[in-house]
């Protein structure tokens, strides 16, 4: 009976065994892909760093910590750390704002709201050098559309250099990162907006809260998952932009825009040493993984 009973167990383990290697044969190929374009690349990063590199050639010498030292002591890095949380802490806050807006709104039974939720997407799906080619027309000081409206409004009395003075050179790219990455934060809030039941907002109703009651009351505590997400996501996304801020500014002027990923590039291959590029881009990993690690035990905390 015993020896029945042991024969009769052996077709379900095999079974098991073959599910388990079947699973494993279906996540091989994305395991492998995450591998070589994250895994691999983050190593080499990390291996490249401490070494003083031509980039052309890629041949150097091993300097340890030496690129660390040179990094910490120098200004450059923290002055380009406090531009990129200028602009990651400008862009985001107007992209959650103007976002939040645009989903309440558009959440509305108003007049073409399809036509509106597809129109909202077009800066996001816009290619961000044609973005980069209308917000510079825009924004030129001797025939930019937005001068000639000023000064036809009489608010200014001579134009502006938007893009060759500060603080205006920081304020136009934060405007113009918020425009082209609101919908993000638009999608994500609308979508969640739908799925409120109806029936928290006719109790609210029935205790006599109006609209802004309403909001802070029902809506804003049914966000707030949503929003955390939104804003660890776009965080990390803006913090490392880099092609929107070349293309509009290139790090000026006199360095008033040059965010971190503008360094690395400059370093790699400005000045070709990648030694130097690669502790940066380490640097700023660790920036963003600090901030990560807060914003999660945080979000953690208060779930609790």
């Amino acid at each position: 009976m015993a020896d029945t009973a042991a024969i009769a167990t052996r077709p379900a383990l095999s079974i098991e065994k073959r599910h388990a290697l079947l699973g494993l044969a279906l996540i091989a190929p994305t395991v492998l892909i995450l591998g070589a374009v994250i895994v691999y690349p983050l190593l080499s990063a990390i291996y490249l760093s401490f070494f003083s590199l031509y980039t052309p050639t890629l041949e150097g010498s091993w300097v340890g910590l030496a690129n660390y030292r040179q990094l910490l002591d120098g200004g450059q890095f923290w002055s380009a750390l406090a531009t990129t949380a200028i602009w990651t802490i400008g862009t985001l806050t107007l992209q959650i704002l103007l976002g939040l807006a645009m989903a309440l709104l558009l959440h509305q039974n108003i007049l073409f709201r399809s036509l509106a939720r597809s129109l909202v997407l077009f800066p996001y799906f816009l290619s961000t050098v044609v973005a980069v080619l209308v917000w510079r027309w825009l924004f030129n000081d001797l025939y930019g559309i937005l001068n000639h409206l000023l000064l036809s409004a009489g608010v200014i009395d001579a134009p502006v250099n938007w893009l060759g003075s500060m603080p205006n050179a920081m304020l136009s790219i934060i405007v113009v990162g918020a425009w082209k990455f609101f919908p993000f934060v638009v999608i994500a809030i609308l979508a969640r907006l739908q799925t409120i039941p109806e029936a928290l907002y006719e109790a609210a109703k029935i205790d006599g809260a109006g609209p802004v009651s309403r909001f802070f009351d029902v809506t804003l505590p049914q966000l707030r998952d949503v929003l955390a997400i939104v804003i660890l996501l776009r965080t990390i996304w803006d913090f490392k932009e880099f092609d929107l801020i070349y293309l509009m500014t290139g790090g000026g002027p006199v360095n008033g825009t040059r965010t971190l990923p503008l360094v690395v590039y400059q370093e790699a291959f400005g000045l070709n040493q990648m030694g130097m590029a690669a502790a940066y881009a380490v640097a700023m990993m660790i920036v963003m993984l600090i901030f990560m690690l807060a914003y999660l035990a945080r979000a953690r905390g208060k779930a609790a």
